[in-house]
């Protein structure tokens, strides 16, 4: 058995989401197999807050920074050098990371890149690796260290490059570089330069020489090059905002003008004697926008060609960019600010000029956007549109007047694995007939077979798949709502296990201890029909006859799905504690959410987020009464961490009656004060829909507040701003309601950052579910 890489994790509680980061950092602890003797099992012994979040006792296993190489020949990993040295305790420990290879056929394992290859000149320390990145022709490595986080990821950091034939390492960035001030560096298609961001303009480093030269000159009073502003990172989930051309000799890129946009101003009030302040562009709903352009700078004259949009302004947005499968001309795709059509032009990389492609348009709001893939040396393109009413692939020819649906039917393609032109398959993960779980599927190019399963029934739940390039290997990984996450290397070919590469079998072990708890997926109906799914989890010594409070975990906003068969690490040990302690535990996906139903489901909220949603909450709870006496009506729980936080403010406010205590995180109390792209793609304009923002937004309601609301939100939430928790709190102490309060300072939306903050928030949610629900 090769020695594989395998980190040992301990996973957050809350569902990623749209604007929502982990509720709680990822705890590492490295080994070197799937197994540890040192853990001492627990039978029987009743779960706690400090076993699940503290000794990190439950925690699963991560393979580490693996990657298939571009021909599909190995995939590599990052694994613990055999090089040790003693530390000051006393104790043997690895000098820096190897890159190793394997051979998916024979599992030759074989070390490509050394530590030693990576300690630098007249050092003794190997380099982190934070990333890495081969060049085409695998001559050249780039290694991305010294990272530093710029939002929401370590996007900014030092860049060395690594010839593989002569040996020699070697910083990029020019002459004695500022430390960590590079950003999203690559290389060209043919491996002889490497362009980076620095201070919002674009440089190129030319590798023979290593000279450096400047691309773009303009940047600064608002203007950036080449990445973006927070919005545009946080809703479109861009953050590298350059593509080199096919042939090298030119980029294409954004510039965005953010001077029109109003800052939002962030405190730091406990990291220096003195307050420290942040302050960046934040657009909210219905104020001003950056102003987006396109450009294609040549390296050779240093010029920047614009793409001549029609209409642009601070109105439109550019959510996707690239290279139309030459080096002529780039596919731009123009959307305006209601997000409801998006025109998709070629613009010529010398000239400006444009040209139509097509048009994508909706009644509502085009919920994604996607590159387009291009085929056939830029003949067509791949395109996922709702155009029939279900999310599908469709090949598009390069004039958009022809569109063929690669993947037909009543369901939803949920996402593009990778594409095997040269065999013509196109893989994606679907699952018509469970919403709740994932499969790999493929379809032919040409649209001669469609919709071919080619994950095995046996592996029933959540599948998801990292793919070779040409199609034929992947990582299959597989979970189950009970069943924590394995990883095997797979022939696509009728999906062969060449290997299993993470059993988990330590936690699965471990799980094995503990009292089985009983849950089932479930469907129920809304007042108007709509089938609502939803999980219950019941004690493991449930007893029908009895009464159970019962506490729903809720997300209900248009990034996000709950009601998943797949391992949900923490939060699965955290809902079995507190099954121990004699509760119920629920979640259902209401309308709008992020579920594979179709274009409707998803679209019925628009023009009114949290009214409709929050109804089909409260009909799920009174059929679910209905359907189980054992639920006890008196006393029930939500909570909820960003959307989820909002929809528990909702389901108090709204539904006093019905909702007796509620724990919110992070919440977006005044839809108003929310990002401009996320809030009005759903909400729509704000001119357009203004009671819809009025009566969506939970402080409209919050004189309505019967129960036991704990609220918290961290201080240095970039992204649902505390300003929102504090208006809130204004509204409840106008109408004298009483609540509990926490804040956390200089927290993220994710609320993790800090010495013991996760224990801590759990072990206060935990608490305040014991002291204000149980019988």
């Amino acid at each position: 058995m090769p020695k594989i890489k395998i980190i040992r994790w301990l996973c957050s509680t809350a569902l990623t989401t749209a604007i929502a980061v982990s509720l709680a950092a990822c705890q590492n602890i490295s080994t070197e197999n799937t197994t540890n003797t040192n853990i001492n099992l627990k039978k029987s012994a009743p779960l706690t807050v400090e076993r699940i979040y503290k000794e990190a006792e439950f925690s699963s296993d991560y393979i580490s920074r693996l990657r298939w190489l571009a021909d599909g020949s190995g995939y590599t990993i990052v694994e613990k050098s055999a090089k040790s040295e003693i530390d000051k305790e006393g104790k043997e420990v690895s000098i820096g990371r190897d890159i190793v290879v394997y051979n998916p056929e024979t599992l030759q394992r074989s070390v490509l890149i050394s530590a030693q290859q990576l300690t630098p000149k007249g050092t003794e320390k190997p380099l982190d690796i934070d990333n890495y990145t081969w060049s085409d022709d695998r001559k050249k490595l780039l290694i991305y260290t010294n990272s530093k986080k710029v939002w929401r990821s370590n996007s900014r950091g030092d860049y060395w490059l690594l010839d593989i034939k002569t040996n020699k390492l070697i910083q990029l960035g020019g002459k004695n570089p500022s430390a960590s001030s590079l950003m999203f560096a690559k290389f060209s298609p043919d491996a002889s330069k490497v362009a980076y961001v620095v201070a919002d303009n674009i440089y190129v480093e030319n590798l023979s020489n290593h000279k450096v030269s400047q691309l773009t000159f303009d940047a600064g009073n608002g203007k950036i090059n080449g990445l973006f502003d927070w919005v545009y990172e946080e809703e479109f989930t861009i953050k590298d905002g350059f593509r080199w051309s096919p042939d090298g000799e030119k980029i294409a890129y954004w510039q965005l003008d953010t001077s029109g946009s109003k800052d939002f101003i962030m405190i730091n009030n406990t990291d220096e004697l003195y307050p420290t302040i942040t302050k960046f562009p934040y657009p909210k709903v219905g104020e001003t926008n950056a102003l987006p352009k396109v450009g294609v700078v040549n390296l050779t004259t240093t010029k920047t060609t614009w793409a001549n949009l029609p209409n642009n302004s601070r109105n439109m947005y550019i959510p996707r960019m690239n290279w139309s499968g030459n080096s002529q001309q780039i596919l731009v795709q123009h959307v305006n600010r209601k997000q409801d059509t998006n025109i998709l032009y070629l613009a010529n990389a010398n000239t400006g000029d444009v040209t139509t492609v097509m048009t994508e348009q909706e009644e509502t709001f085009l919920d994604f956007f996607d590159d387009a893939r291009w085929l056939n040396q830029g003949n067509s393109f791949l395109w996922t549109s709702e155009r029939s009413g279900w999310r599908h692939v469709f090949n598009i020819t390069r004039d958009g007047k022809t569109a063929l649906n690669l993947t037909e039917g009543n369901f939803d393609v949920i996402s593009i694995q990778t594409i095997d032109e040269e065999n013509g398959w196109l893989y994606y993960i679907a699952s018509p007939d469970n919403v709740a779980q994932r499969y790999l599927y493929r379809s032919k190019l040409d649209g001669s077979l469609s919709n071919q399963r080619v994950t095995p029934k046996e592996f029933a739940g959540t599948n998801s798949y990292q793919m070779s390039a040409d199609g034929q290997w992947a990582i299959h990984s597989h979970s189950t709502f009970s069943q924590p996450t394995q990883k095997r290397l797979v022939k696509i070919d009728g999906h062969k296990t060449q290997h299993m590469m993470m059993d988990n079998k330590v936690l699965i072990d471990k799980l094995a201890q503990l009292p089985k708890i009983d849950h089932e997926f479930f469907q129920v109906k809304a007042q108007d029909g709509v089938v609502l799914d939803g999980y219950i989890i019941r004690p493991a010594d449930f007893d029908p006859k009895k009464k159970y409070p019962i506490i729903f975990y809720v997300y209900g906003e248009s990034w996000g799905q709950t009601v998943t068969d797949s391992w949900r690490g923490s939060a699965t040990m955290w809902d079995q504690m507190l099954t121990e302690q004699g509760y119920i535990i629920a979640s259902i996906d209401n309308r709008g959410t992020r579920t594979p139903k179709g274009r409707a489901w998803r679209k019925s909220i628009y023009g009114a987020v949290g009214v409709l949603s929050s109804r089909d909450q409260s009909d799920a709870l009174t059929a679910m009464a209905n359907r189980w006496d054992y639920i006890d009506t008196d006393h029930v729980a939500i909570w909820g961490h960003s959307g989820g936080g909002s929809m528990t403010l909702n389901m108090m406010f709204r539904y006093p009656e019905q909702y007796h205590v509620g724990i919110s995180l992070a919440p977006v109390p005044d839809q108003r004060l929310y990002d401009s792209i996320y809030q009005e793609r759903y909400s729509g304009l704000l001119e357009d829909f203004a009671e819809g923002y009025k009566q969506g937004s939970p402080i409209t309601h919050a004189k309505n507040l019967q129960g036991k609301l704990l609220l918290i939100h961290g201080t240095g939430d970039d992204n649902v701003h505390y300003q929102g928790s504090e208006r809130l709190i204004n509204e409840l102490v106008k109408h004298n309601r009483q609540f509990d309060f926490m804040s956390y300072p200089n927290r993220s939306h994710g609320l993790y950052e800090g010495s013991g903050t996760t224990l801590h928030i759990k072990t206060m949610m935990t608490n305040y579910f014991n002291t204000h629900l149980k019988l």
